[in-house]
């Protein structure tokens, strides 16, 4: 079953998020188990952002958030964002291509 992370967050550093994206999928490339990302802008609510990441199962998810790597990006990050990132958690029940 497929995995969904949710993160949803403020940021007035948006420039500095897309650095840290980039700087882990380097460090990550071969090793993380996601396999699809979204990062979206909110149009009504200036400097709030949504990141839709997928995984093959919420053990895979578990297991690439365990990466030091994932650690290390997932501190600076909470750096940059205004108050705290919200995490949702989601299986997948349906997928369909409409």
């Amino acid at each position: 079953m497929t995995f969904v992370q949710v993160i949803e967050y403020d940021t007035e550093r948006p420039a500095d998020m897309d650095q840290l994206l980039d700087r882990w999928m380097e460090s990550t490339e071969g090793k993380r188990t996601a396999f699809h990302e979204i990062h979206a802008k909110d149009r009504d609510r200036p400097n709030h952002y949504v990141d839709i990441v997928e995984f093959p199962s919420y053990e895979q998810a578990m297991r690439n958030n365990d990466l030091p790597e994932t650690q290390r990006i997932a501190a600076q990050m909470e750096d940059l964002c205004t108050g705290e990132p919200r995490f949702m958690n989601l299986d997948v029940l349906r997928d369909e291509k409409l």
